[in-house]
């Protein structure tokens, strides 16, 4: 893995480690429905120590510094947002309508949709915060970058600027297929009380998750499948939400990173790949 940080000099800082725990190189690691799993959590854990480099090398003219435990509460308190908003919320707003709603199916589809619906009005929102817009302009310089070497065009600012800032791997299209699967197996588990209906949601993220990660594998793999382009549109439509339009400085700051990825994996611009770059 590779993280290229511009430093508030101008100057872009490198970091990069091998891939080398368990996690990363056991035989069931590379399962099917659990590789999707180590995934996730794979880009969890990179992804929180790649932000708080990011963040310390933002602030070094500031004499602050983030500490892991600073992030980890941050992370806590994330992730029970994330809960209270996409799955207590739908669900307590649907029991509320289940007392004109006869059907249990029905009943599901709602709490379906409500989930859809508050993810897509989130995605809008935070859209708009100048901040989060820098996020996913460097978002786009990265699918720019990965889609620029798998064409295997030169990784040059001016060739990848003019690639697509969407990708058929990105985990925006994930979390869309990931709540869709949501919605249709959900949609079979009647209405229990409450309490289980929650717990069963809990539980079945993880299967859900390990599920849409193989979706969003073969999808990617059968891009000259009429068919399958045609079920990645949504996907590929959402991520402009989650994309946008990089400068070339953050288009040199993703090519940098994609070019040290490359190096220490001892492959060369232009070649193919075994396994494909994971755009995080």
């Amino acid at each position: 893995m590779a993280v290229a940080v511009r430093r508030p000099s101008g100057e872009i800082l490198l970091h990069s480690e091998p891939l080398t725990t368990a996690l990363n190189n056991s035989a069931w690691s590379k399962l099917p429905f659990v590789r999707g799993l180590t995934l996730l959590w794979d880009t969890l854990s990179l992804g929180l120590r790649t932000l708080l480099f990011s963040a310390n090398v933002a602030l070094e003219n500031e004499q602050v510094e983030l500490t892991p435990p600073m992030v980890i509460s941050t992370l806590v308190i994330s992730l029970a947002f994330v809960v209270a908003l996409f799955l207590v919320g739908p669900l307590l707003i649907t029991s509320l309508l289940d007392r004109y709603v006869v059907s249990p199916l029905v009943s599901n589809l709602i709490e379906g949709v409500i989930r859809l619906i508050v993810f897509l009005a989130y995605v809008v929102v935070i859209g708009r915060l100048p901040d989060i817009q820098r996020v996913f302009a460097y978002h786009g310089a990265e699918h720019k970058a990965v889609n620029a070497y798998e064409a295997g065009d030169a990784l040059e600012i001016a060739t990848v600027s003019n690639h697509s800032t969407v990708h058929t791997r990105c985990g925006t299209s994930f979390l869309l297929v990931i709540l869709v699967l949501f919605v249709l197996i959900t949609s079979l588990l009647g209405r229990p009380p409450l309490v289980w209906r929650l717990i069963s949601r809990v539980l079945l993220l993880p299967v859900v998750a390990g599920i849409a990660y193989e979706v969003i594998r073969f999808s990617a793999d059968h891009q000259d499948n009429p068919l399958v382009r045609l079920l990645t549109i949504p996907g590929l439509a959402l991520q402009q939400l989650t994309t946008r339009e990089p400068d070339q400085s953050m288009v040199e700051v993703a090519i940098t990173a994609l070019k040290r990825v490359l190096a220490d994996d001892g492959v060369s611009p232009g070649a193919q790949q075994a396994n494909p770059i994971v755009p995080h």
